[in-house]
């Protein structure tokens, strides 16, 4: 894939974010020929939208996650402003295939440049000066139909990356039992989903450590100030108009995101 056609790409995924409108399909000959290509054109597509990078988000870090996804390692992608607090209100026709995302979010004190040596899991846990509670509300560019494309064209679209909920910090978080500790989603009341960190990602510091490496392998490396959401707890759900979702993280909060 030449360097016209991974531009052509990057515009188009950057006219299709600041027009909040998705797509049907993709033509073939702009499909990125595998991951290394699309992650390049992801950052075309953030230097194309000149937008601040304010974080980051990971998915598919377990086998389980990664065969719905169609993706045989973890996949990242860039937040871009703002971040919103909880409770937070989005309005459901303006989103791209909306998807609400139960996860921990944790903000960066210190930078992770781009390294030749590995980062440890100590060392980025050391990087992190909060873990929070949080939704993030997925979006796709792409419409979830039949003509639905590869996962290249996915990752070339920020892997899905939308708007991040931030609940308050969770106190003494390197203390607390963050992997064991049940998080519930529910939906106007009901129960849809539950599920832990231990469960879905061993724990919060375990995928951020992969991204931070990630991110240093190819010279991009994060900056203080940065959040990262660090993967869903309680997979995948299609949201409707009207919905409000609550994220209840028993002791460390709860995080509550509404689609008009």
């Amino acid at each position: 894939m030449d360097i016209a056609l991974q531009r052509e790409l990057a515009r188009l995924l950057a006219t299709r974010r600041r027009e909040r409108r998705p797509q049907s399909g993709l033509d073939q000959r702009l499909v990125p020929p595998d991951k290394a290509t699309a992650y390049r054109v992801a950052g075309m597509v953030a230097e194309e939208l000149g937008w601040e990078v304010v974080g980051w988000k990971i998915a598919a870090m377990k086998e389980a996650l990664q065969r719905q996804l169609r993706t045989d390692s973890p996949i990242y992608g860039r937040v871009f402003a703002p971040i919103v607090e909880s409770p937070a209100s989005v309005e459901h026709a303006k989103l791209c295939s909306p998807i609400p995302e139960v996860e921990y979010q944790a903000r960066l004190g210190a930078d992770l440049p781009p390294r030749e040596k590995p980062y440890t899991l100590a060392e980025v846990t050391e990087a992190v000066v909060s873990l929070h509670p949080g939704i993030e509300l997925a979006e796709c560019r792409f419409v979830h139909d039949a003509a639905f494309p590869p996962l290249p064209a996915i990752l070339a679209d920020g892997a899905g990356s939308g708007t991040i909920v931030c609940g308050a910090a969770i106190p003494d978080w390197k203390t607390r039992d963050i992997a064991g500790q049940e998080v519930l989603l529910s939906s106007n009341g009901m129960l849809r989903r539950k599920g832990t960190a231990g469960e879905a990602l061993d724990h919060p510091m375990v995928p951020l450590t992969w991204l931070a490496n990630e991110l240093s392998r190819t010279g991009i490396g994060m900056k203080a100030g940065q959040i990262v959401s660090t993967g869903t707890l309680t997979g995948m759900l299609r949201p409707k108009p009207g919905e409000t979702y609550v994220a209840d993280f028993g002791p460390f909060g709860s995080v509550t995101a509404t689609y008009a």
